[in-house]
């Protein structure tokens, strides 16, 4: 059964010389599984993640023949209606933490106000802030949680917001490249949080990224965006053998050590990403 269904999303823009589409007309759906979106820079991505989740910037507009989560028809909902998915049932990973987290405000009770706002008393809310940012492999949970954003370093930062997205454990996660300013180690770990919530939860992921690599490894399947248009859907373990010529020029743009170009993986869901 699908979690989310898109048709014919379109994301527009006012500009001097008349409105712009980002986003022309892009459909999909997904189950509980992991999507991944490529892309370059530019391409709609982030613009289509954002106007799932109702996040369209003004002066901007998002419309869709249907864009339906679990049922739930969000194209008119009320901000109220909003506010109670966004953070419980919904939730979105931006790429740079700086611009995503309150700088006014010491990190731990950002991630509490997560859990507050839907329900949970203070001391779970506190109990579960702490536990996720140890899941983020934050080595000093207690000194990140009192600490605030302009004190943590950018790939700390990126833990952290990461953390936040994830202690409400969404049914539905859109991470716009979530794990581009960490270490690889630490990568892998926010990647198997990730993939836990998949498999154990049944949380639909869909995966933002420029890593072609990563995301031919990670997810299940494979959109490939151009100039605000889907070109291109396919099994990621496929993704190697790719035939739209957008496609193939992105897989030829990847670097190999020794000047040769060199296949993709193809690893299957249950083969380890992560050795």
């Amino acid at each position: 059964m699908s979690l989310l269904n898109v048709e014919n999303l379109r994301v527009t823009f006012p500009t001097r010389q008349g409105p712009a589409e980002v986003v022309r007309g892009v459909s999909f759906t997904l189950g509980r599984e992991r999507l991944g979106i490529v892309g370059e820079s530019g391409s709609g991505k982030s613009q289509t993640g954002r106007a799932i989740l109702g996040l369209t910037p003004h002066p901007g507009s998002a419309t869709a023949d249907r864009l339906e989560f679990d049922g739930i028809d969000l194209r008119g909902l009320s901000s109220r209606q909003w506010r109670g998915l966004r953070g419980k049932r919904m939730s979105m990973v931006m790429q740079d933490p700086k611009f995503s987290l309150n700088p006014v405000m010491a990190v731990g009770k950002q991630l509490m106000e997560v859990l507050r706002t839907h329900g949970a008393s203070r001391a779970e809310a506190r109990r579960a802030a702490l536990e996720m940012l140890e899941a983020v492999q934050i080595r000093d949970p207690e000194r990140v949680f009192r600490a605030y954003p302009h004190e943590l370093s950018g790939g700390m930062g990126q833990r952290a917001m990461i953390a936040m997205m994830l202690v409400s454990a969404p049914d539905l996660l859109i991470a716009d490249e979530p794990t581009s300013a960490l270490d690889v180690t630490i990568q892998i770990e926010v990647l198997r949080i990730l993939d836990r919530l998949v498999q154990e939860r049944g949380m639909g992921l869909i995966f933002i990224s420029h890593d072609l690599r990563l995301v031919s490894s990670f997810c299940d399947r494979v959109l490939v965006m151009y100039a605000g248009r889907v070109v291109e859907e396919l099994r990621a373990s496929d993704l190697s053998q790719a035939r739209h010529p957008y496609t193939q020029g992105l897989l030829n743009c990847l670097p190999a050590i020794d000047g040769d170009r060199r296949p993709l993986p193809t690893l299957d869901r249950d083969a380890s990403w992560a050795e």
